[in-house]
């Protein structure tokens, strides 16, 4: 059994993400939709406009969930010199699971030789970021020295392949600008903070706004893995709904600390479409020139959308040990936060 540890601050040990090799661009995933509903004239270029998606990775067809966080997981775990025997706890962040019942954290530590505690955190996108929330807090409190938070998005097994009309196909058009992925934070107990604040908001009456119904879900025989039915946006009242968030949650963290957004090396914000990414930063105040911008080449990576962002700026040299990162995550329900971090 393992005793309890001393209070002590929390560090990111390490970041890695895992994107399939498989991509598929926007105008082939429109020579597809047009396969597939001769019937029906499709507005081309659509997507693109809308979303500034141009490609999307895609998983291969017997992969789960819990296989693209544990591709990430280990190699996370390589980075660092460990392995999975020597994490106290594993917490699954992720929208995309393998079943309903059990926690698929307990699948992904399956996969990579984890005999720790483990359970699943789950808030839309921004699933990863309450995570580490969680996680910052049992470290702090000496209740586990070294916490995996992982996740793997499979959003393209709910992709609708089939429309009724022109207009259902513009309703679920957020459901073909999202991608496959799989993302691992390691954190650890350390004498110097990493994590430096955390501050979350909701406005959960605008819940409606984003729906991906789970009276739709089914089994895909073909592939052995549970898909759900298509992602519904209502964009103007999911908008309105992030509108009604007090944006205080972004810049009472920063006060705080006497920090501006200038003073970060990158500021990694959640995108689901190009045009919201940019609006929204206008309504922060966040520099275009601080964003780490992902969803042309990559799409809608759901809840690893940050740790993909985090390792991209950390693998590149862009973020050097001690530079200051803030998270901004956003998300269905409507949801908001920031975990502003030391790397």
């Amino acid at each position: 059994m393992r005793t309890a540890v001393t209070q002590s601050h929390t560090r990111l040990a390490g970041v890695a993400a895992y994107l399939p090799e498989t991509t598929l661009s926007t105008a082939e995933l429109e020579d597809r939709l047009a396969e597939r509903n001769p019937t029906l004239d499709l507005p081309r270029g659509l997507i693109h406009e809308r979303s500034g998606v141009r490609r999307r990775h895609v998983a291969l067809p017997h992969e789960k969930p819990s296989d693209l966080a544990a591709h990430a997981a280990r190699r996370v775990l390589e980075d660092n010199g460990l392995r999975a025997a020597d994490l106290d706890l594993l917490v699954y962040a992720g929208v995309s699971s393998d079943a309903v019942e059990p926690a698929t954290g307990h699948i992904v530590a399956a996969k990579i030789g984890a005999c720790c505690p483990v359970f699943d955190v789950r808030n839309a996108c921004n699933s990863v970021l309450n995570a580490i929330q969680v996680a910052d807090a049992l470290i702090s409190a000496g209740r586990h020295r070294r916490v995996l938070v992982c996740c793997g998005e499979l959003p393209t097994a709910g992709t609708p392949w089939t429309v009724a009309s022109a207009e259902e196909y513009v309703t679920v058009a957020a459901s073909y600008t999202v991608s496959d992925a799989g993302a691992a934070l390691l954190l650890e107990a350390g004498a110097e903070p990493g994590v430096l604040a955390h501050r979350f908001s909701a406005y959960s009456a605008g819940w409606q706004a984003a729906v991906s119904a789970v009276d739709n879900l089914t089994t895909d025989p073909s592939a052995g893995r549970p898909t759900i039915g298509p992602l519904v946006v209502d964009s103007v009242a999911l908008v309105r709904g992030i509108e009604n968030i007090d944006y205080a949650v972004f810049h009472k963290p920063l006060a705080d600390l006497g920090l501006t957004w200038d003073d970060f090396a990158a500021v990694c914000v959640h995108q689901a479409t190009l045009p919201t990414l940019w609006w929204f930063c206008d309504q922060v105040r966040i520099p275009q020139g601080k964003v780490v911008v992902t969803i042309a080449q990559h799409g809608n990576l759901v809840a690893a959308t940050l740790l993909v962002q985090l390792a991209r700026v950390v693998g590149s040299g862009r973020v050097r040990r001690g530079d200051l990162v803030a998270l901004v995550g956003l998300a269905s329900g409507a949801s908001a936060g920031i975990v502003v971090v030391r790397w």
